[in-house]
């Protein structure tokens, strides 16, 4: 026992006097050919160069070019070059400060992460661009100059809040089916709906074959001709209210989304938008991780 006790003892010595001569600096120094950051890690006079790597799909979504998803479908088209080469695999590392990555011949930059909160007006698409010519959601953003996007997408008759960012990790968290995030959606429809209809709409609707997940359903106002209600969904399926709606016999008439997660229109008027804090940003990536409610409200800190 004595013995093992001893041994112990002068390992653990021996680390130790290992890790208090480490040291960890930047350096100016590089090898020849090589223009990214590198951080020399010395021990007793030994030094080990380490690149600043990151996987390519990583890459793209951070450089505001598309969602990882996207960015890994992109990469598998051919559509993606490293330093001249076509890559196709997705998990392919690179170093962003060095190497020389192009999507469809045009070189990405990095830029500052920037996270938008709109309130869209009807008659915009949720899109960068329209085949069709008609207005999109960037035409209200003339000021912001890094290349955003649209996190999901609301309607082109659908008004409400709309985030758009830069960021493709945030806008995978925000947009993934399995987060789970809430959305609140302001529906007037067209009759009287009954409670039937709404404990329907509660339970789920089969849509394509597949049930939606249950939602929340209250009634705002409700007369002969149309009824107001207030929808909480957990899911993100395509024109999926409005489905849910048909489906129980009331049309949409008008569509409006009032809150995604913690976030809601409040100080922002219509055509208008806000960029995101700090601290909703990190909120609602938590949100996205199941590390906070959905219900909690961030306070506002300073802006990203």
């Amino acid at each position: 026992m004595y013995g093992n006790d001893r041994f112990r003892g002068e390992v653990t010595g021996k680390l130790c006097e290992i890790a208090n001569s480490i040291t960890v600096r930047s350096s100016n120094v590089k090898p020849q050919g090589f223009s990214g950051n590198l951080h020399i890690v010395s021990y007793k006079g030994f030094e080990t160069e380490r690149k600043m790597e990151t996987r390519l799909a990583k890459a793209l979504a951070r450089a505001g070019i598309s969602s990882r998803r996207k960015a890994e479908e992109l990469i598998k088209q051919g559509l993606v070059t490293v330093n001249g080469r076509v890559i196709t695999e997705p998990g392919t590392v690179i170093d962003p400060d060095s190497d020389v990555v192009r999507v469809s011949g045009n070189p990405i930059y990095r830029e500052r992460s920037v996270y938008v909160l709109l309130n869209k007006p009807a008659g915009y698409i949720s899109s960068v661009k329209d085949e069709r010519g008609r207005k999109t959601v960037l035409d209200l953003l003339p000021e912001v100059k890094e290349r955003l996007f649209p996190v999901g997408r609301l309607d082109y008759d659908t008004r409400g809040l709309l985030l758009l960012t830069n960021d493709g990790e945030f806008a995978n968290l925000m947009s993934h089916p399995r987060y789970h995030i809430a959305k609140v959606y302001h529906a007037r429809c067209r009759g009287k709906v009954a409670q039937d209809a709404i404990k329907k709409l509660q339970q789920g609707i089969l849509l394509d074959g597949v049930p939606t997940l249950p939602a929340r359903v209250k009634v705002l106002k409700r007369s002969k001709q149309d009824t107001l209600l207030e929808i909480e969904l957990h899911e993100g399926r395509k024109r999926q209210i409005k489905r849910m709606l048909l489906e129980v016999g009331h049309p949409v008439i008008e569509l409006m989304r009032v809150r995604f997660g913690p976030l809601d229109l409040k100080g922002v008027p219509e055509g208008e938008y806000r960029l995101l804090t700090r601290d909703e940003v990190e909120t609602m990536k938590n949100l996205a991780l199941g590390m906070v409610g959905s219900r909690y409200r961030p306070g506002g800190k300073s802006s990203t």
